[in-house]
């Protein structure tokens, strides 16, 4: 059964969708089996991975607002990656919020969406949007672990305690066993500000932080301008590297997860 992981930040620009899709294709090379789930309208993963989102009849949102009719295992795509496939997304999702509020159980539509192909991959990764709204309540229900995405940076440090406090909502109405994990990113190594925010983050969070840090460089921008991950894109170059390094720590932080129970 696959490990559910949701990629979430209020803030815009952090590195949610660079860290979905390289984190998933990192784990994809070493063999496993990955689905990522374009959950943003803005359908940057999708876009990402050298596709057109309007180009795409049924996505994401059709199996959200009803996945009986439109099973997600329909929806998904190859990505022309061995191990690793996706859900696209398009503008359509905008639409959901208002949909989906008012319906019982409006939460869990992901969740159901997703129980179907759970025993079919390793991981799964959300790319959430940059917002706390119903598309990302639904990916936090249905998640095993939250990836927080987090620029080095004292503003976006500060904006970690409203997510803290819809996490821990999440666990109170319907997902107790949610846990929480930190992934510090665009460091930037020349400025002493972004290394002492790499420090403190480590100090407030020492059990929920990642080792890894990932640091800024126009590499990301340059692979999706390409329509790759950074994986496949600069295979050996420092960006790669440490997305591999993050795949090998999220590996341990799945097996701990299994052994706690």
């Amino acid at each position: 059964m696959a490990a559910i992981y949701s990629v979430t930040n209020q803030k815009g620009g952090v590195g949610k969708t660079t860290t979905c899709l390289c984190l998933g294709s990192a784990l994809a090379e070493m063999g496993y089996r990955i689905l990522l789930v374009d959950f943003d309208p803005q359908a940057g993963l999708t876009v990402s991975l050298g596709n057109d989102p309007d180009t795409f009849s049924k996505t994401i949102y059709d199996s959200l607002i009803n996945c009986e009719q439109y099973p997600i295992k329909e929806v998904i795509k190859d990505t022309g990656i061995q191990n690793l496939h996706f859900v696209p997304s398009n503008l359509d999702l905008a639409g959901a919020e208002g949909e989906l509020i008012g319906e019982i159980g409006w939460d869990r539509n992901l969740k159901d969406a997703l129980n179907e192909i759970k025993n079919n991959y390793d991981f799964i990764f959300i790319d959430c949007p940059p917002s706390l709204g119903v598309l990302t309540t639904n990916a936090l229900i249905c998640a095993d672990t939250v990836i927080i995405p987090v620029q080095t940076e004292y503003l976006a440090v500060r904006g970690l305690k409203q997510l803290g406090s819809i996490v821990e909502k999440v666990r109170k109405k319907g997902n107790p066993g949610l846990r929480k994990r930190i992934l510090r990113t665009m460091h930037n190594t020349r400025t002493l500000h972004s290394r002492e925010v790499v420090e403190e983050l480590e100090k407030i969070f020492p059990d929920e932080v990642f080792q890894t840090v990932i640091k800024r460089t126009v590499k990301f921008a340059d692979a999706s301008l390409a329509g790759m991950p950074i994986i496949h894109y600069a295979k050996t170059s420092e960006a790669a590297e440490a997305y591999r390094e993050l795949a090998k720590e999220v590996i341990e932080d799945a097996k701990k997860a299994i052994s706690e129970g």
